[in-house]
């Protein structure tokens, strides 16, 4: 400043003014309020009829919340004890307390068997939590994690304890086996890919020729009599003859792919480790358990599959299905992209015939349709064949979206791996699918989210879970008749709480991994 200017100023200040808070309008919740809700005529409009109907709703419902009866042995007794305290409108909530047993566990499960559906869901958050949260939780706990559905499984459905144990022991037994063929030579691979590879053809060949007898038998059981019955007939008869005519050539050309094979050793390796765990679930199952049963007896109430219902119905279908469908997804993402056109081809028409028919469709192939191609004494539980059909729909989804996910990964991760001298298992597990995966969390969750709730499409085949067991035996009962809000709001609000639970964790997971502004 000149001397000049500063003869010519009357206060010149020496000390920095301290900050000032903003005003209000410009900060915290009024700020918020004025840019989201009223920024303009139009948002202030649409934010008062909002307001306006959230307030009718609320007042239309809060007498019905508030007047509810949570003491009644029938829905006429709710009633009258609504009229009797003056209230116009209340709700019956007694049918949750009255119907409670049931709407978990099923109408047939034995009540004093409760405790084991509830000690194998606390034991499932233990055992889920290193997974979910593997930062928190020494990995040593996976070893609970990895023994929890055989637990799980002798828990609810009972019997003997030495079954799960033999088929425990019969995934290890195949563990070593796979070890074993993988690190044989090529020339005692060739040997057994040879054998493995006429023994698979030859069964294949037996299973095409037994389901070209079944579709000749379904083309004669549907009749002419109409166009429509006719065309079926003839489609089925059709697909019977081609079959007929594929069934060696595709057991020779199975066999032969399997032989040829045998250098770099991971057909066979699969297809042996298959095979023998075939032949110990089949043959050596219920030999095995039964005389170590006998010499040490570990056993509970058995409970059959179709005692089972409620909300444990959905929760064991939803957690063993989600459980299966992602590894089971990235195997089929996996084998869409390889250079194998027998393995491809298999994965394409898996994937794009599961996606190509409702869920529906499949739970009554399930429980109809499956039991035709299994042999006459066969006994196949029916959570077991609706566990198969919902993990081959949701798998098929789940592939696509994990091959979303590797086809996003650029060139230059897959040179990289390359580049270090990996092996395609290594380069696959080490650093293709980890950032494959982290790229497909939405889409794997959005899948897991709609498959949880598919879970209540059970009660088409006469599966009580939970909205089975609302509209069957509570609302069909004489005390209970026409009762619909207060029992289908609580299923929601069990869905709801279930779902929001996985989409915030997968949020939270996203943002864990989320390596790219770091």
């Amino acid at each position: 400043m000149s001397d000049t200017h500063a003869q010519t100023v009357a206060f010149v200040r020496e000390t920095e003014i301290p900050p000032a808070p903003p005003p209000a309008s410009q900060a915290g919740a009024v700020k918020w309020v004025r840019e989201n809700l009223f920024s303009g005529p139009f948002n202030t409009i649409m934010t008062l009829l909002a307001l306006y109907f959230i307030y009718k709703i609320f007042m239309g419902a809060f007498p019905w919340f508030a007047n509810g009866v949570w003491d009644a042995g029938s829905i006429r007794e709710c009633r009258d004890k609504v009229t009797a305290s003056g209230a116009e409108t209340g709700a019956c909530f007694a049918v949750l307390v009255d119907r409670w047993d049931h709407l978990m566990f099923g109408f047939k499960y034995p009540a004093d068997a409760y405790w084991r559906p509830l000690v194998a869901f606390l034991v499932m958050l233990v055992a889920i939590a290193p997974v979910l949260f593997s930062k928190v939780f020494p990995r040593k706990m996976l070893i609970l994690t990895a023994l929890y559905p055989f637990l799980a499984f002798w828990l609810i459905w009972g019997g003997s304890l030495w079954v799960p144990l033999t088929i425990l022991a019969a995934i290890i037994v195949t563990g070593m086996i796979f070890k074993f063929v993988e690190s044989l030579d090529v020339g005692a691979r060739t040997i057994l890919a040879a054998v493995v590879g006429a023994g698979a053809g030859a069964g294949l060949a037996y299973l095409l020729f037994t389901g070209a007898q079944e579709l000749w038998f379904i083309a004669g059981s549907i009749g002419n009599a109409t166009i429509l019955t006719l065309i079926s007939s003839t489609l089925f008869m059709a697909l019977s003859v081609f079959t007929y005519a594929m069934f060696i050539p595709m057991g020779i050309f199975v066999g032969y792919a399997i032989y040829n094979d045998a250098e770099d050793g991971g057909l066979v390796t699969i297809v042996t480790s298959l095979a023998a765990i075939y032949v110990m679930l089949a043959y050596l199952l219920g030999p095995v358990s039964g005389t170590l049963n006998s010499i040490i007896p570990i056993e509970l109430q058995a409970v059959p599959s179709r005692d089972m219902g409620g909300y444990m119905l959905c929760m064991i279908l939803g957690v063993v299905c989600v459980s299966l469908s992602i590894p089971l997804g990235i195997i089929l993402a996996l084998g869409r992209q390889s250079n194998m056109p027998l393995i491809k081809g298999v994965c394409v028409v898996f994937i794009e015939f599961i996606r190509g028919v409702p869920l529906i469709t499949l739970l009554f192939v399930a429980n109809v349709m499956l039991a035709y191609f299994m042999p006459p004494e066969s006994n196949f539980d029916l959570i077991l064949r609706v566990i198969i059909m919902i993990t081959m729909f949701s798998s098929a989804y789940i592939a696509e979206v994990i091959r979303g996910g590797l086809a996003a990964l650029p060139k230059g991760q897959y040179e990289a791996a390359d580049s270090l001298g990996l092996n395609y298992t290594q380069a696959t597990r080490l650093i293709i699918l980890p950032q494959a995966l982290k790229i497909s969390i939405p889409g794997i969750v959005n899948v897991a989210v709609g498959l949880f709730k598919d879970t209540t499409l059970v009660s088409v085949i006469s599966m009580f879970d939970i909205v089975g067991m609302i509209r069957g035996p509570i609302q069909q009962s004489t005390d209970w008749i026409s009762i619909y809000w207060e029992v289908y709001l609580f299923a929601a609000l069990v869905f709801f709480v279930v779902c929001y639970s996985i989409s915030q964790y997968s949020q939270w997971l996203e943002r864990q991994l989320n390596t790219s502004h770091r």
